[in-house]
């Protein structure tokens, strides 16, 4: 088999499995299920932007939103008011679907390793290569002086969406003892402690004895 067609047979794997496991993010009811289905798709779609000698945003990619698949599931838990005890107890149910996501996980990385490793230069010249940078190098030098206005407004975008979901989630129970900021800033040090002057008196036992 030649590397040309071992690497065009392993774009269009990672590219179905990140479309079916995309889809099953959206279609599937159960929570966690749908996080594993979305591990997924970021694994796969980072092995199709090393195909692409694009390393900076492979790495990228598992870093930080497979790396925050963990803070999603907790937002998606604290919206949804999932019992966590009965999660806990049913963790033995997602055990099928975490094995087959790892197997799958684990199959193509090897396919990638044995596409880096047969031939490495079959996808045109490395713009990167071409001036004599890294990718990384490159990259940043790109972003930060032709792309620099988008880069920014994609910042102000993120932010934006931090500050939602920490809106969203924040929920006022009732039953449950919280912390007012206004309230300890305007306490005053003779209202913190109050003596109470009381008579003493004896318990009826004691009075009986």
């Amino acid at each position: 088999m030649s590397p040309q067609l071992f690497q065009i047979i392993c774009f269009y794997a990672f590219g179905i499995v990140a479309v079916i496991s995309a889809l099953m993010v959206i279609s599937m009811r159960n929570s966690v299920h749908a996080v594993l289905s979305l591990v997924l798709t970021f694994f796969s779609v980072a092995c199709l932007w090393l195909l692409a000698q694009a390393e900076f945003l492979g790495i990228a990619l598992v870093v930080v939103y497979v790396g925050a698949v963990m803070v999603l599931f907790l937002f998606v838990v604290m919206m949804l008011d999932i019992n966590h005890e009965r999660l806990r107890e049913g963790f033995i149910k997602y055990l099928p679907v975490g094995i087959v996501v790892a197997a799958v996980m684990l199959v193509e990385l090897l396919a990638l390793i044995g596409v880096k490793a047969m031939h490495a230069n079959t996808m045109g010249p490395d713009p990167a290569a071409a001036q004599g940078l890294s990718n990384t190098a490159w990259l940043g030098q790109a972003m930060y002086t032709q792309f620099l206005l988008p880069f920014e407004i994609a910042a102000l975008i993120l932010t934006v969406g931090v500050i939602a979901a920490v809106v969203l989630t924040l929920r006022h129970r009732t039953g449950t003892k919280q912390q007012n900021p206004g309230d300890q800033v305007r306490v005053e040090a003779t209202r913190r402690v109050r003596i109470v002057k009381m008579e003493a008196e004896r318990r009826q036992q004691e009075s009986q004895s």
